[in-house]
């Protein structure tokens, strides 16, 4: 390493003798990932720990202090670049162009126009009106029109015209809306995916998998966004509504972009069947202790698809802790969020998640998982791919199939509660 690298390092050092262990510009951070990517070899520990520490390598904190600042500043970057070897001389790429974001925003203002609308109408879907829907649903989407339940059908076609609020929407109006949600799940194979979790917890030599190995590779792709036990449905709120959970520290490092969009698609559809009736959203409650580095172009997919393809399905979504990660990850989105979708967003500590979970779930504080200091161990059901068997004879080792059992149970168990 040269001198220079080392001067530089030792300038970020001494800014921060006060502070937090992070650089504290933009520029500090240029100054180290220089360094860092032109390190050949790692330096012995005791000159290493005159070197800030950086170099055992730790691309961690390197990750960490990037986003610290960002995190912090008043205008984020949009353009964000990260691209740092690592031990196995990997490299993470986090890019998202300012081309990128504003294409997604104009495609979320697009589906977002009823933004100011209130979220559900007082006015009358007749049963003849309610069948001209469904039939035309069912004649332009034959394999998939069942999705979308009598429940929230009405509820699209019962809110306000956002022309006048006065008035309900027009039967066109709300046939145009749905439809978009039909054609956006259409585009993104939504129907298929369950078909996918089949594909891939069979046998490679099954006549499916021999014929499609393109789909076969799909399939154990969504296996691998699986198997880690990020995401699931577990339990009911007290108003019915299913919970899904995010395991923040479970989410892979580098993530197959496509293969966790399809996951959070597949998993969305599974808990919408399942929703007890007369139930039309959610609630996502995550676990947000120790994520992974944030890969805009996920995120940003994400968003997309809650606006485009579940519009009005997210209740609520509660994350605890609060991170500088976190931090950057709303920075990023809240931009390009609607404003009433932006509403729905709690971020809290610990202590004041527990009290809301409390409040809000079908058993109250029983329901409480261990990782937020309560007595449910989810764990059991859903523990981490290193404890995970294969559920059948290929790749798959997420408990899919016992997720939707469960959750069907808890369903029945909260509507015979509302019969009492």
């Amino acid at each position: 390493m040269s001198n220079q690298d080392g001067r530089e390092v030792n300038e970020s050092r001494q800014s921060n003798e006060d502070g937090d262990g992070f650089p504290t510009s933009t520029r500090e951070v240029h100054l180290t990932v220089t360094t860092y990517q032109n390190l050949k070899t790692p330096l012995p520990q005791q000159e290493a720990s005159d070197h800030y520490h950086l170099f055992t390598p730790s691309l961690p904190f390197l990750l960490r202090a990037y986003l610290s600042i960002v995190a912090n500043s008043s205008k984020p970057t949009v353009d964000l670049i990260i691209k740092m070897a690592n031990l196995d001389e990997k490299k993470i790429d986090a890019t998202v162009s300012a081309e990128e974001v504003e294409q997604a925003k104009a495609e979320i203002a697009e589906e977002a126009e009823d933004d100011d609308v209130p979220a559900s109408g007082d006015f009358e879907v007749t049963k003849e009106e309610m069948s001209i829907i469904r039939a035309e649903l069912a004649c332009e989407f034959p394999e998939d029109y069942e999705y979308l339940s009598d429940a929230y059908v009405k509820s699209v076609a019962s809110k306000p015209y956002s022309k006048d609020p006065t008035v309900r929407r027009p039967l066109e109006y709300t046939m145009e809306k749905l439809t978009h949600v039909m054609e956006w799940r259409e585009g993104a194979g939504a129907p298929e995916m369950e078909q996918l979790v089949h594909l891939a917890n069979g046998p490679e030599t099954a006549p499916a998998a021999l014929e499609d190995p393109a789909k076969l590779a799909k399939a154990k792709a969504l296996a691998v966004s699986l198997n880690n036990g990020s995401l699931y449905w577990h339990g009911f709120t007290k108003e019915g509504k299913p919970v899904l959970w995010i395991r923040c520290a479970r989410k892979p490092w580098y993530p197959n972009v496509e293969a966790e969009v399809n996951a959070l698609i597949l998993i969305a559809d599974a808990g919408i069947k399942c929703m007890p009736k007369g139930i039309t959203d959610f609630v996502v409650i995550s676990d947000s202790a120790s994520p992974p580095p944030p890969v805009p172009s996920f995120m940003i997919n994400v968003l997309k698809a809650l606006v485009r393809g579940y519009p009005d399905r997210l209740n609520v979504l509660l994350s605890a802790p609060v991170s500088s990660i976190i931090q950057f990850v709303m920075n990023l989105l809240l931009p390009l969020m609607p404003g009433r979708l932006a509403g729905k967003f709690i971020l809290k500590d610990i202590d004041d998640a527990r009290d809301i979970m409390k409040d809000w779930l079908m058993h109250g504080e029983d329901d409480i998982p261990t990782f937020f200091g309560g007595p449910s161990n989810h764990d059991a059901f859903y523990p981490e791919e290193s404890y995970s068997k294969n559920q059948g004879q290929g790749c798959l080792k997420f408990d899919y199939f016992g997720m939707i059992e469960r959750l069907r149970e808890s369903a029945k168990e909260w509507e015979a509660s509302q019969k009492k």
